[in-house]
């Protein structure tokens, strides 16, 4: 399996001295935001998670292997090239074993980051359960994943574009955990409530530690979802962003868009529909996110057994 995986040199440095490590997706790169805001986010969250004392690491597909941290050039690459595929589980092993650029999404960086060691993940929000997915079947494969696959994740809690209530009905039955971070109730992405209770409230990362050690400890495998909702300064309506998201939906049915395209166009209209706003909240949620993140890692990184 190591032959498989690459760490970046910052990354290899921090493994080898215990140091707290930072787990990113690229599929937010590649998939999430337009070119430049994409790279320069990735950039800049890289940059708050090093300002806090951990290391980021983030991952991609290229060249036959996993890569755990990526240079300045391979950013860019990601951000511009029409080439990246969008690699959830199911596309791992073809796009390793064709060559094939592959930005990851939230489950295949969580199973990189166990591959890699990498107990915190970072991302914007996780995947859920789509609306209509009684007829569609349209679940994302990030909540298995958080079923099976031991990673804190930390999240500005599922897309707005999501059937929120459902999402967590599906994590409460695979025996995943949703803690909230400043708030009870579970974020909605671009609004810091979602209307539904998170499982447990823990304001602080020496709380989320215990909490995400001590269900390893006893032998629970599988994630942690951390809900940490946009700043509130930069959160957007929440009557406004639901119009608009029935509109984008509907637009996308009529379009006959489906699968993993169903993501993108959402966000791309979303965007459209605000005139930009949406992405400035994605950029903060993203960024916020990071802080909540490193201080887990730093915090799971100081108990015994550094399982950050």
């Amino acid at each position: 399996m190591q032959d498989l995986l690459e760490f970046a040199p910052e990354v290899a440095e921090a493994r080898r001295a215990g140091r707290a490590i930072v787990a990113l997706e690229s599929t937010i790169i590649s998939h999430g935001m337009p070119y430049p805001q994409n790279v320069q986010t990735a950039r800049e969250v890289e940059t708050l998670i090093r300002a806090a004392g951990a290391v980021p690491a983030t991952i991609a597909v290229l060249g036959g292997k996993i890569r755990i941290g990526l240079t300045e050039a391979e950013l860019e690459l990601l951000g511009q090239s029409p080439e990246a595929l969008k690699v959830s589980r199911r596309d791992l092993p073809y796009v390793i074993a064709s060559g094939r650029i592959g930005a990851t999404t939230v489950a295949a960086t969580m199973i990189c980051a166990a591959l890699a060691g990498i107990a915190v993940f970072v991302t914007g929000g996780i995947g859920g359960v789509h609306r209509g997915a009684e007829t569609s079947f349209d679940i994302s494969a990030d909540l298995q994943e958080l079923a099976r696959t031991s990673v804190a994740v930390v999240c500005a809690g599922a897309k707005s574009i999501l059937d929120i209530g459902l999402t967590l009905e599906y994590l409460e039955t695979q025996g995943v955990p949703v803690v909230s971070v400043g708030q009870d109730n579970f974020a909605a992405f671009y609004t810091p409530d979602s209307g539904f209770k998170a499982d447990f409230r823990l304001d602080t990362a020496e709380e989320q530690a215990r909490f995400v050690a001590t269900k390893w400890a006893l032998g629970l495998a599988g994630g942690v979802v951390v809900s940490n909702p946009v700043p509130a300064d930069q959160a957007m309506p929440k009557s406004e962003i639901d119009a608009i998201t029935e509109q984008a939906l509907a637009e996308a049915a009529a379009q006959g868009i489906a699968g993993k395209a169903v993501t993108p166009f959402l966000l791309a209209r979303i965007k459209a529909l605000t005139e930009g706003r949406s992405l400035a909240s994605n950029i903060a949620l993203v960024k916020n996110n990071a802080r909540v993140g490193a201080q887990l890692a730093l915090a799971l990184n100081a108990l015994p057994g550094r399982l950050g």
